[in-house]
């Protein structure tokens, strides 16, 4: 990935802002949206009267609240906004573990913003036990639509030997995973952009994905999944899926499904796609109810809730 020396040297500085919260003991745990708005609607929100407000709550701040030397950081950095006589932070650092990681700021209406939240709290759980459990030594892994890179750092950090590739169709997503991989210390991943799999060639003995799975009206890539309700990105990464996975490989997918009528399309088009004793999958849901606010969204009128599920496919050797 080819950056121009200012993007350069606005990701260094973002670095060099992450390194200095993190040395300070900075954590904060990313929520829902409808949490978000709802902490900081309360009284006495108004204003930032900590870092955690600022670089986690997305709340605007007087210059006078963060050193100088952060103030220099966050203009080097291209992240900062001005409103009247106060400042608003445009990314969010939000702890996962003993990560750190940057992303977007709230609310996340950009068209190329950058997703962290409970979703990926998941994410990251599931790819963790499936690295616990797997006999199977990883050589060569992807994170399909990787984001802010958590799916390739949890995998980086357990398989130190591994070739670990973060591809996404978003410049920025790709630029904010390679300073979080610079944060986390690990030098095993590889940043590419590629639209699903077709950007990169091989073959994955893991590919993990925590696809978009929302109807959404400005179709921003880090929410609008496809389709009928949602699902057309995950099936498209279960088709890739079939053609570039190692013998013996696994795909670990993490994402949404509408019920509607108490009926999951999505398992039922799975199991068209991975039929024969070639495949051996598992599919679970993980949340029953995520995300219920969604449902007064146009295109949901019949959808009953939205599940968080994953699905472990492995191939057999």
């Amino acid at each position: 990935m080819m950056l121009n020396p200012q993007q350069v040297q606005a990701d260094e500085a973002l670095l060099q802002l992450g390194r200095r919260l993190r040395a300070d003991g900075y954590r904060f745990t990313c929520v829902t949206p409808a949490t978000q708005a709802r902490n900081n609607a309360r009284p006495g929100a108004e204003q930032a009267s900590n870092l955690r407000d600022v670089f986690g709550w997305s709340r605007p701040f007087s210059p006078s609240l963060v050193s100088q030397d952060e103030l220099e950081q966050l203009r080097a950095a291209q992240v900062l906004s001005e409103e009247g006589d106060r400042l608003r932070s445009r990314v969010r650092w939000s702890s996962l573990d003993d990560l750190l990681l940057v992303h977007s700021a709230y609310p996340t209406e950009a068209s190329d913003a950058v997703f962290f939240g409970p979703d990926s709290y998941r994410f990251a759980q599931v790819i963790h036990d499936h690295l616990q459990r797997s006999p199977t030594r990883v050589q060569h892994a992807v994170d399909i639509g990787c984001g802010s890179g958590v799916g390739a750092l949890v995998i980086a950090r357990a398989a130190q030997h591994a070739q670990v590739s973060a591809v996404d169709i978003n410049p920025l997503a790709l630029r904010y995973t390679a300073i979080n991989a610079a944060l986390a210390g690990v030098s095993n991943v590889s940043v590419e952009p590629s639209d699903l799999l077709d950007g990169i060639s091989g073959a994955f003995d893991l590919i993990v994905a925590n696809p978009p799975y929302m109807l959404d009206a400005g179709q921003r890539t880090y929410r609008h999944g496809g389709g009928a309700l949602g699902a057309e990105l995950s099936l498209r990464i279960i088709e890739q899926a079939r053609e570039r996975l190692s013998p013996g490989g696994s795909l670990l997918l993490y994402t949404g499904v509408a019920i509607v009528e108490g009926c999951d399309a999505l398992l039922e088009a799975i199991r068209l796609r991975l039929a024969g004793p070639e495949w051996a999958w598992v599919y679970r849901e993980i949340d029953p109810d995520v995300f219920g606010e969604q449902l007064l969204a146009p295109g949901y009128e019949r959808v009953e809730r939205i599940a968080a599920v994953s699905l472990t496919v492995n191939r057999s050797a």
